[in-house]
């Protein structure tokens, strides 16, 4: 792992490129937010500490999960959270708003949540994969 000198995150690869900036805090990004965004935000967030250590980063514009590299983001929205999740394969299903494939083992899934009832086995299944893909369990595979 490599720890930028001037904002302190850490990364997989030396001198990873990203935006060098000081992390806020999640309360301001739900600050508009209905108690059920958070709700499945929590849900979520409590599926993924249960398989290990997450770092929670606040950033600017969106809420990063980050292990080795990130592997999902979020942006609370009033009646909704929006967010993607990167896993190592593609994944059809009607749940996702848009896939993007950036590599054989780098797709990104966006996805949209109204509450907790929505991260349910399947999501956490792929928040299992996710969570992988951070620590780059998928590599080499």
């Amino acid at each position: 792992m490599w720890t930028c000198p001037r904002c302190g995150r850490t990364f997989a690869a030396r001198n990873q490129t990203h935006t060098c900036a000081p992390l806020g805090d999640v309360e301001t990004h739900f600050a508009r937010s209905q108690p059920a965004v958070r709700a499945g935000y929590e849900a979520a967030l409590a599926v993924v500490q249960r398989l290990g250590p997450v770092e929670v980063l606040a950033e600017r514009t969106r809420i990063a999960w980050h292990v080795r590299m990130s592997f999902a983001a979020f942006q609370p929205k009033v009646a909704w959270l929006d967010g993607h999740l990167v896993l190592a394969r593609e994944i059809p299903s009607p749940r996702w708003r848009r896939i993007e494939v950036f590599s054989a083992r780098n797709v990104l899934h966006a996805f949209r949540l109204l509450g907790p009832d929505d991260v349910d086995a399947e999501f956490a299944g792929w928040l299992a994969e996710a969570y992988d893909v951070g620590r780059q369990r998928h590599m080499g595979r």
